[in-house]
This record gives C-alpha cells, structure tokens and sequence, in this order.
C-alpha cells in the first residue's frame, strides 16, 4: 500500500472537493480523493453537449447564499456571471412567477378583485413579509383564505405530489403551512446577497480547487473495493489508516446495507436541443398543474452562452429510487421511521474515530450547495483543530 496519504476523501463534489482542499491547503495533509464517477464536480458537474451546449448533466445547479465565507472561498476558484435566478409555474398556460408574490397576484385575480387582495394582504401583514399559508388560512378575511387555497391548489400541491410521489393526505401538513406568499414585487427565487453561475462553468470551479500538490485524485474507482471498515478501524488496501476519512456517499451503502436501505427519490432527465434562440421565459418553467414532468430547464438562460438558433432544454421527472445501476439517490425521504434508521448508520459510523459523514448522502438530510459547502469548511475547522 501506498502509505504516503494523510487524509482519505470519498467523493469529489461539492463536500468532499472543499474538504479536501482544506486539509491539503491549511492542514498540510497528504490528501487522497476516491470518486467513483469518471469526472471531479458530483451532481454539479457540467459539460458541453454534442450540440455545444453548456449543460448541467445531473440537474440544474444555481448557486446562491448570504455567507460571505462560502462566497469569498468560492471565488477563489472561478469568476462569477451575474445572474439572479427567475422561476415562473405554468399554471392553465400563464406563467406566474413563484415563490407567489404580488406580481403573481395580479395575474391569477381579475384586476379590481387583485388590487384589493394585495390592500388587504399589505394591511394584514408588513409589506415584503413572507407570510405562510397556514396564516392566511388562519385570519378570518374569507378572500385572504382564498389566497392560501389558491396557491395550494396551482403552486403546491400538485407539484409536490409528483416530486415526492404522495397523495395530498400524505404530505406532512407541516410542510403545506410553511409555503409562502411574499409580499413584494421582488421576483427573483432567492433573495441572498451572493448569487451567479460560475464564469467558465462548475466543472473548472471543482477542477481548480482540486489543483493542489498535495492533493492526489483519483476517478473511477469505488471506495468499497479499497476501503474496508472492521472492529473500529478503518483499512484502505487492507492497511489500517489512522488519518481522518471524510465519507460524502451514502451511509448505508458504506456498510453494505445492514439495516436496509434508506429510501431516497431519483430524478430522470430528458434532454432535447431545439433549433431556437429561445424556448421559455425563464430558465427555469415549473408545472404545478400540468404533465408528468416537474420542470424544464433552458440551459443557456443560466450560463449566458451565445449559440445563435439552437438551444438545449431538460424536462425533468421524479420517481423513487430503487437502487438500480445507473440511478442516482438525490432526495433522502425525511420522516420519523427513516431518521431512525439513518441513525442506526450514525450510530455505526460512531464506532470509527477517524470516520466523519460529510453531505446529502452521508448525513441523509438536503442541503443547498452553499450550505454544504460551508458545511466541509466547519468540518474542517474541527478537525485541525484537534
């Protein structure tokens, strides 16, 4: 065995990328990264299509956040396009911009009908205030209480359905009350300070910050055929390796499925290049009401590439995963009886001091990129300190 490696890293997006840029950069650690796939970047990974257009190969990715850390890292490794990303839901064929907001308002209410909505909303509540459904079911104005079942009906429901594959009884009541209505005219997804597509793309961004002496990267190769977890100690080509091994995948495929599978949702991806400068209004087009798809996502709108007649869309679907080869695990299904069963894998994965679950997949939970981003940098902060 090559014994030369201070630090062992499994996976290479977004978590394990910084992690291990981290350890080789303010650690000084030798660092090896294992990542199973044939390219550096996770599910924000991006390439050219063989039309030449930039595409993001496992869903749309758009970066944003009000960390000032996380952004000032980043930038480290790219420059940024400034983009501030705009959803509409095709609801009956209008396109209303979602979160639902004011300008939303006026074009799902007749005019005069709209106006004294927004009167009432803005008397109700302060003005920009995200103010929930469950509020709006709660004040005692009739025709506010038709606000919030309006956007039940168009804007939650029906998506949610078809993106987590439950009925409207079986979505956690929890979840419907804490959808808003904002109101302001302020159209954008997000409202953080930080938001933009990187200049050159993901795949460079990640490429970059894995560019380190000390940093040695390995692709295609599957962590479980190296690295064996036995009696407390953890073994890489059957030598026991004492350094701290930071694991990004899923933490139940790590112990070979012990107590079962954790349940996950996967999404299917159709792509299609049209011979048109422009498809939709925005780059990104939800259907809350309509088809089997969730969204379509017009890449070009979200890079900025100029190809002249041409342009690359991706109608995405929803459905559980099953575990099949080439599926890919992107939602953990958070409930009562899965976190229990995630923490008989924690539980597990207590029993290795050098072992720390770092992501989506290893802590079974969702996290923006930002979030986790930030996340590998505490991480970190924790173990060089030790």
């Amino acid at each position: 065995m090559d014994t030369h490696f201070d630090c062992l890293v499994i996976g290479s997006g977004y978590a394990g990328s910084v992690a291990a840029r981290e350890m080789a950069e303010r650690g000084g650690r030798r660092v090896l990264v294992l990542e199973r796939r044939g390219h550096v970047g996770g599910n924000a990974y991006d390439c050219l299509d063989e039309h030449g257009i930039l595409i993001h190969k496992y869903g749309p990715h758009i970066f944003h956040t009000s960390e000032r850390r996380v952004f000032d890292y980043l930038s480290r490794f790219t420059g940024w396009r400034d983009y501030q990303h705009r959803v509409v839901a095709n609801v009956h064929g209008r396109f209303l911009p979602v979160p639902f907001n004011l300008t939303s308002l006026h074009m799902a209410f007749p005019k005069e009908k709209a106006a004294r909505l927004e009167d009432k909303l803005l008397s109700a509540y302060s003005a920009n205030a995200r103010v929930t459904i469950l509020s709006l079911r709660e004040n005692t104005d009739p025709e506010l209480r038709e606000v919030a079942d309006y956007v039940y009906e168009n804007v939650f429901v029906h998506y949610t359905m078809k993106q987590w594959g439950q009925t409207p009884e079986e979505i956690d009541p929890a979840t419907t009350a804490r959808v808003p209505v904002l109101l302001s005219r302020d159209d954008r997804y997000f409202q953080d300070p930080y938001q933009g597509m990187p200049l050159e793309g993901y795949t460079p961004l990640f490429q970059r910050m894995l560019d380190h002496p000390r940093i040695t990267v390995e692709l295609g190769v599957d962590a479980r055929e190296r690295m064996a977890l036995e009696d407390g100690v953890i073994r890489l080509d059957g030598e026991p390796f004492a350094g701290p091994v930071i694991y990004t995948g899923e933490v139940d495929e790590l112990f070979s499925f012990r107590f079962g599978h954790l349940p996950y949702r996967t999404l299917d991806f159709d792509f299609e290049t049209l011979e048109v400068d422009r498809f939709q209004p925005t780059a990104t087009v939800n259907y809350t009401v309509s088809e089997d798809y969730t969204r379509i996502t017009e890449y070009k709108q979200l890079t900025g590439q100029v190809v002249p007649g041409r342009t690359t869309i991706m109608k995405e679907y929803s459905r559980a995963y099953t575990g099949s080869p080439g599926e890919i695990p992107y939602y953990a299904v958070i409930s009562p009886e899965n976190n229990a069963l995630y923490g008989r894998y924690r539980d597990l994965a207590g029993g290795f001091s050098n072992l720390h679950l770092l992501g989506r997949l290893a802590e079974y939970k969702y996290y923006n990129m930002d979030a986790i981003a930030l996340r590998a940098l505490t991480l970190c902060d924790g173990i060089l300190e030790q």
